[in-house]
């Protein structure tokens, strides 16, 4: 269990099982196949890291920011940090995992619509592939800033060019331009293109998936797995390519970089 003041909570929460929970619990609700395999593999969370860095179409460059993040600007330091809407990853001790769902690595069990911490009480944040995942962005967006200090920063990865993944819910994406309408209450400090070659990758994963699969769903589900693994090393020209200054036009999606304008 980490070591969590409880006075930067704004409400009293239940404890048990070392987790704060301020919401009833319940179980992720999956009815696609392949949902509900990453569902069980979600909590081994050193293998679905691996898998999701390595195997996946996406370039990981959102882990690789949120790593250089907490080594250069949290770690060690005396600062507030959440990891919101964790899933079952782990960034390490210096962050408070906070997400919805129960699962092993999750120290806040809340609805990020309704953020149960105090005003101006948190130094930083990283969300990573979570705001697409949630009805109401903007909602999200303003508790962000408002538990964040002025001056604390953010750092927020959202798809673009992502095929539907729900597990269990998928609403939006955002462009370049809606990055910057998004976290326009925000002193936007960067925004950064992610995977160009992964926005075409996963596409054309899926559309052979379709193509070869003659509308048998499970024969889709078995042929897109098999082109994922296949052709997974192409997204590492991502390494050089989401440097393009066109990049922004077919990325995977886009980091934003933000902090808290002072009162």
């Amino acid at each position: 269990m980490k070591k969590i003041n409880p006075e930067i909570f704004k409400e009293e929460a239940q404890i048990k099982n070392g987790k704060y929970i301020f919401i009833p619990v319940q179980e992720e609700i999956v009815t696609d196949f392949l949902d509900k395999i990453k569902y069980k593999i979600k909590k081994f969370n050193k293998i679905y890291s691996a898998l999701i860095e390595i195997i996946s179409p996406v370039y990981p460059q959102p882990f690789f920011d949120a790593r250089r993040i907490i080594r250069n600007e949290i770690k060690g330091k005396k600062v507030i940090a959440l990891n919101l809407g964790s899933g079952n990853s782990d960034f390490g001790n210096d962050l408070i995992n906070v997400d919805l769902l129960p699962y092993q690595n999750v120290d806040v069990i809340c609805d990020i619509e309704n953020i149960p911490f105090k005003d101006n009480s948190i130094d930083y944040i990283i969300n990573i592939a979570v705001l697409e995942h949630v009805p109401n962005p903007q909602r999200v967006i303003a508790e962000m800033n408002r538990i964040l200090k002025p001056g604390g920063k953010m750092y927020c990865f959202i798809p673009f060019m992502q095929p539907f993944h729900a597990s269990p819910y998928d609403f939006q994406r955002f462009t370049y331009e809606g990055m910057k309408y998004q976290f326009k209450d925000f002193k936007i400090i960067n925004i950064k293109s992610i995977g160009p070659t992964s926005g075409m990758l996963w596409v054309v994963q899926e559309w052979f998936a379709l193509i070869f699969s003659f509308g048998i769903k499970p024969l889709y589900t078995l042929l897109y797995l098999v082109f994922m693994v296949v052709t997974f090393p192409i997204k590492f020209l991502d390494v050089i390519l989401q440097y393009h200054p066109m990049s922004k036009i077919m990325a995977s999606g886009f980091g934003v970089f933000v902090e808290k304008k002072a009162d």
